[in-house]
């Protein structure tokens, strides 16, 4: 017994032709095996992820990296810095106009922050799934703010909202050269199809 035969028809189908009918089902096989093979779900991609003073002062760099390593995303760049006011008013151009801005360039200059790139498949989205809502206490548990903060203010981590700004973000933090591109030994056993 194939797929389809084992499929059942949705009840609407009785009222289509049997034309209409055999391109609704050839459409969905089509469209099922594509998003098993993640030809169209998704894309290889790099996200920037940072750890932020606080994060970094509470220990949090090895359990905050290991996740993004056990979900199986690849680590292309990594550096500890504290950033001047100049570079963080930059990284934060879009908030500018909030209240909360000074306090928030403040923060990040007072100490080191770890800056990351990690790729993968749909690293920007995924990446932003691992690390939870940006305030904490709406944060699911088991997401790294869920598990490690309480404080909008104090929330461990950034991580881009958007390819774009991805792509953006890295250029600022990373000089060329610094993002390495490279093959994962564990590539194969993460990724069904390359």
């Amino acid at each position: 017994m194939t797929d389809q035969q084992q499929r059942k028809d949705p009840e609407i189908y009785k009222h289509l032709s049997p034309k209409t009918q055999g391109f609704l089902r050839a459409s969905a096989n089509q469209r099922e095996e594509s998003a098993r093979l993640n030809d169209d779900t998704m894309a290889t991609e790099q996200t920037f992820i940072a750890i932020k003073p606080d994060g970094v002062q509470r220990g949090l760099v090895g359990p905050i990296i290991s996740r993004f390593e056990a979900r199986g995303y690849k680590l292309a760049a990594i550096k500890l810095m504290t950033a001047s006011t100049s570079h963080l008013e930059k990284h934060y151009e879009d908030l500018s106009d909030k209240p909360f801005f000074p306090g928030l360039v403040k923060y990040m200059a007072s100490g080191p922050i770890c800056a990351m790139v990690w790729e993968g498949r749909d690293a920007v989205k995924t990446g932003r799934t691992l690390l939870g809502a940006t305030n904490p206490l709406a944060s699911a548990p088991g997401t790294i703010r869920g598990d490690y903060a309480i404080d909008v203010g104090r929330n461990v981590c950034h991580g881009s909202d958007s390819v774009e700004n991805a792509k953006k973000e890295i250029a600022l933090w990373f000089k060329e050269g610094e993002v390495q591109s490279w093959k994962s030994a564990q590539q194969d056993w993460i990724y069904e199809k390359p």
